[in-house]
């Protein structure tokens, strides 16, 4: 059998697409891992991300490598997808013109049938997992973004906004779950739109509900609300199943009305303010993850003032954030001037960061002492890495916790992997935690 390899690039979404098209081509070739080394794959596909300046480049990077790997001899057929080659479909190809094919992010199939196979609608819920044995896996829920933000290229990247039917989704769940996958990160460009196109109406609650029947399924957890028309019901579902983490990540970008209204954000400060408090009322102790832009265009000096005394205020145990890029298409790049220096815009990013370091160390302290039941996602180092259902795969901290053979009673550390383990709490840094079992 000919050998693949797919080398995926940018955010948990793409990795979900990979995922689905790795289980349509493996009958015809031998899937080859992408962190393993060889003399030579016979077919190379990069799967891009276009969505800011350094993902771009990062990409582009990737590409051109891979054409010296191909001039080399390590590499046969070139072939690129997802977003950055929809983003950029008429201009690559003559760029680069040394890659076999090019092809976008919006479906799969031309890219399978390019590879001598024949796409199958019905085996669109099946995966070939690329983690590895961990017992999570993102869930994509929908593809596209009918949202309209100012500096988000996603909408013309990756089209409007299409929901996976539920029954889709369930079939899929099964599927994963009967390979052991214990957690369920639930993605799309935006989550809380779920089910307006399907079912003329805003469904996750009601996917959160079925999902948690799927049995083997223990955690399910959401990644990319929405802040504008919050459906409600989420939170409700949230606080009444134990298998819906208490965990929330919903993107801000800002508090500021005046660059809020810059980003076409449909919201303005006061009601951000009133979303996070209805959220931690209904569900009380939920951790909120949320993700901010600085350097917007109309981000004075008062507005990052109100942004830091904002985080200040609010508390967010868990934060991210990167400076504003703009993006060539979109409604702000055509109607704003990107006036603020590179330099303003990091000084800005690092103050910050500084200040939610000091939040995250102060949250992760408060936990000292706690007991907390957690997910075992790897062994290494003698120490098994845990997450609780505070803690999102990959973007946030872990909970460590030393194996001993004693403590466990012989039993294997691998073999503990896709456990959970009651543990209480016993240190932390800004990051990380510690932890032993109980």
């Amino acid at each position: 059998m000919p050998s693949l390899q797919v080398i995926t690039l940018g955010c948990s979404k793409n990795t979900v697409d990979t995922e689905h098209l790795l289980f349509q081509v493996q009958d015809r070739y031998e899937l080859v891992p992408e962190e393993e080394t060889r003399p030579r794959v016979d077919v190379l596909l990069i799967n891009t991300c276009g969505f800011i300046g350094d993902a771009k480049e990062q990409s582009i990077q990737t590409i051109l490598s891979a054409v010296e790997r191909k001039k080399a001899g390590e590499v046969g057929r070139l072939l690129v997808f997802g977003c950055l080659s929809e983003r950029y479909k008429e201009d690559l190809p003559v760029l680069i013109p040394e890659v076999d094919g090019w092809f976008g992010a919006r479906e799969l199939s031309p890219l399978v049938q390019a590879l001598g196979c024949t796409y199958r609608p019905v085996d669109e819920h099946r995966r070939v997992l690329t983690q590895g044995n961990r017992p999570y896996a993102f869930f994509k829920i929908s593809e596209g973004c009918n949202r309209r933000c100012s500096y988000c290229a996603i909408p013309f990247i990756r089209g409007p906004h299409r929901s996976v039917p539920m029954e889709t989704l369930l079939r899929e769940a099964e599927d994963l779950a009967s390979r052991g996958i214990r957690e369920l990160v639930i993605i799309a460009q935006d989550t809380t739109y779920y089910g307006l196109d399907l079912y003329g109406r805003r469904a996750l609650a009601d996917l959160l509900r079925k999902l948690s029947e799927v049995e083997g399924i223990e955690w399910l957890r959401i990644h990319y609300s929405y802040p504008a028309d919050f459906p409600e019901d989420v939170l409700e579902e949230m606080a009444r199943n134990p298998k819906v983490c208490r965990y929330m990540d919903i993107p801000l970008q800002h508090v500021s009305d005046r660059v809020l209204d810059k980003m076409h954000r449909h919201v303005d400060g006061r009601w951000t303010r009133e979303l996070i408090r209805r959220m931690r009322e209904k569900v009380p102790g939920v951790v909120l993850r949320t993700t901010l832009i600085v350097g917007h265009p109309g981000e004075g000096e008062k507005e990052f003032a109100e942004l830091m005394d904002f985080v200040r205020e609010s508390r967010f145990p868990r934060m991210g954030a990167f400076t504003y890029s703009e993006e060539e298409g979109t409604y702000g790049a055509e109607h704003f001037k990107d006036s603020i220096s590179a330099r303003t815009k990091q000084k800005r990013l690092d103050s910050l960061m500084e200040l939610q370091r000091g939040i995250s160390l102060a949250y992760n302290q408060s936990r000292i002492g706690t007991e907390t039941k957690v997910l075992v996602d790897d062994f290494a180092d003698g120490m098994l890495v845990c997450r609780s259902e505070f803690e999102s795969p990959e973007v946030d901290g872990e909970i460590l916790v030393k194996y001993t053979a004693a403590a466990f009673d012989g039993v294997e550390p691998y073999s503990l992997v896709g456990e959970f383990l009651r543990v209480r709490i016993t240190a932390a840094d800004e990051y990380d935690l510690t932890a032993e079992v109980i």
